[in-house]
């Protein structure tokens, strides 16, 4: 019970962690509210990576570009694409796009690092690009015109997160997690101030004027919450309960974003919202589903690993 009790409270975090951009980017814009979200989480998990890493002085040099690289696309550029979306869709919206990403880690893997897809997890990337139609109720027209931001940078950012996360499994597997978390929040705050030196230069000189108590608790909420104690709670969830786990909370925050939204914000469920919702539920779970042969190979490692 206590395993499903830190998974629903990750849920809600993250859930919540949509609220709390609609409410930072109207006081801290798009770059500075990656700026402050990235610096927050990493100084929550400071004290753990400090002992991480006395623990690695004689493991030999880290590899600073690739994680620099899941810096980029795991933390800087997709939160600046989901910022920049919630100034103009719903952040219920946000987070039922956002839950495309597992789909989308599929269709990355096949582009860029030479995965091979069956059948059932090809028509899980297409059963989820139909529920993203559905939420743009069919006018794809507006990927390219003057609407593309919103629905479009939330595909991109649910893209960056999946090449992300095939990049890491490459050329990542040995580094420890919460080195590898700190220090690509570091980097996700280097990319946020780049882009507020280059589209909102006014923001370190006003920013002390939109402090107050909404603003403070939305910091708190998406920095040190859902960017720095929910990665430890995710990790808890893999060493306890196991990877396949893990990610059923993919399934759940969709559904908690839209309870906040609508309790919080007012913001109404509507049925292309909830059909379009379903729709990317059942791609994720078929593009998830993987040969028996590759689980047998995949258990025999993780039992080796034990």
């Amino acid at each position: 019970m206590q395993l499903y009790g830190v998974l629903i409270l990750l849920s809600l975090i993250w859930g919540l962690s949509f609220v709390f951009i609609e409410e930072l980017i109207v006081s801290a814009g798009v770059w500075g509210t990656v700026l402050l979200r990235c610096l927050a989480g990493a100084v929550i998990l400071l004290p753990l990576f400090i002992l991480q890493i006395k623990k690695m002085k004689s493991a030999g040099p880290l590899p600073w570009k690739a994680i620099s690289t899941v810096g980029i696309f795991n933390a800087g550029l997709p939160w600046g694409l989901i910022a920049l979306s919630q100034t103009e869709i719903t952040s219920n919206t946000a987070a039922v796009l956002n839950a495309s990403t597992p789909i989308l880690t599929g269709l990355m893997g096949f582009i860029f690092f030479s995965v091979l897809l069956n059948k059932k997890q090809w028509g899980g990337i297409g059963l989820g690009f139909i529920g993203i139609l559905i939420l743009m109720n069919f006018n794809v027209h507006e990927l390219f015109s003057g609407h593309f931001i919103g629905i479009g940078t939330m595909i991109m950012a649910a893209a960056c997160y999946g090449f992300s996360s095939q990049f890491s499994k490459r050329h990542l597997q040995n580094v420890n997690v919460i080195v590898l978390t700190t220090l690509s929040l570091f980097v996700g705050a280097i990319v946020g101030g780049v882009g507020v030196i280059l589209t909102e230069p006014a923001f370190f000189s006003t920013l002390k004027n939109s402090i107050d108590p909404i603003f403070i608790v939305s910091l708190i909420g998406l920095g040190c919450l859902g960017s720095g104690i929910a990665h430890l709670l995710l990790y808890y969830l893999i060493k306890k309960g196991g990877a396949e786990f893990a990610v059923t909370v993919t399934y759940l925050v969709p559904l908690t974003a839209l309870m906040w939204g609508h309790v919080l914000l007012g913001e109404a469920v509507s049925q292309n919202l909830v059909a379009g919702l379903v729709i990317i539920f059942l791609g994720v779970y078929l593009a998830n589903q993987r040969p028996k042969a590759q689980r047998r190979d995949l258990n025999y490692l993780r039992r080796k690993q034990a």
